[in-house]
């Protein structure tokens, strides 16, 4: 009877959180508008004050509102950072099971990144000169002995961020941070910083000459070097113990309250 009790609860506060979600779409409530007060909500959608409260906290935990205690409640950034939370989790969890995670994890993010790249090319003039100077600035990194994760980063960002389709950015930028969320002996062999910035400086030549498919290979073979990498280090169950990178935690800003 309790069990029934419990899932009679559980399913009501699923309904709770769909009203208030739609409550948002039928109102047009852009990101950083305020809500109605726990007050209105308890009147309008006919319910106690706990159960807004605990609707609202679980909307918050999907990035879906925003509390701000002493303030008020407003609409949520929205972003993809609890699918990167779980994402990332998923991936090393599974890596240090022993499973192959980073590897799908990668293979989906080249799946996505050599599909796009006929349009990548058909656009590339607009980001020319901010990829021609990544490439050279990892040349420089190179020859100190090391390119730097955030400059390969920026590049393959700034790569797709011409298509001017934010959420496929979103989703590149959710793989990334679960791809190096952690390090681990994945590192070893290190990879020759000279051969990095000699990958980027093809996919870059292919842009500028207009060629699809030679900048889809070479893409291809920068995805494969990583792939060796990974597999040189076949999964196994690990026992060490993770050492998360903090600089790759996707956190969401405060938004502005709209003004009206």
């Amino acid at each position: 009877m309790r069990s029934q009790d419990g899932l009679g609860i559980q399913g009501r506060q699923r309904e709770l959180q769909e009203r208030i979600k739609r409550l948002i779409i039928d109102q047009r409530l852009p990101p950083g508008a305020a809500l109605p007060t726990e007050s209105e909500l308890m009147e309008r959608l006919g319910v106690s004050r706990n159960s807004v409260r605990e609707a609202l906290k679980a909307l918050q935990a999907m990035g879906i509102v925003e509390i701000r205690h002493g303030f008020g409640t407003y609409v949520g950034a929205m972003s993809l950072a609890p699918m990167t939370e779980g994402l990332s989790f998923r991936t090393v969890a599974g890596h240090y099971r022993g499973e192959d995670s980073l590897l799908q994890l990668l293979q989906l993010r080249e799946a996505i990144e050599t599909g796009l790249m006929a349009r990548v090319v058909a656009g590339s003039r607009e980001r020319s000169a901010e990829l021609s100077a990544l490439v050279a600035q990892m040349r420089e990194e190179a020859a100190e002995g090391e390119v730097r994760a955030e400059t390969d980063r920026a590049f393959h960002a700034a790569l797709y961020a011409g298509l001017g389709n934010g959420l496929l950015s979103e989703v590149l930028d959710a793989f990334w941070d679960a791809f190096h969320r952690v390090r681990t002996d994945l590192a070893e062999p290190l990879q020759d910083p000279m051969t990095t910035w000699r990958q980027h400086a093809e996919i870059l030549a292919a842009l500028e000459a207009g060629d699809a498919h030679r900048a889809e290979q070479a893409v291809r073979r920068h995805f494969d070097n990583v792939r060796e990498r990974l597999r040189s280090t076949a999964p196994e169950v690990s026992t060490q113990t993770p050492h998360f990178d903090d600089a790759s935690v996707t956190s969401v800003s405060p938004i502005p309250p709209q003004r009206s």
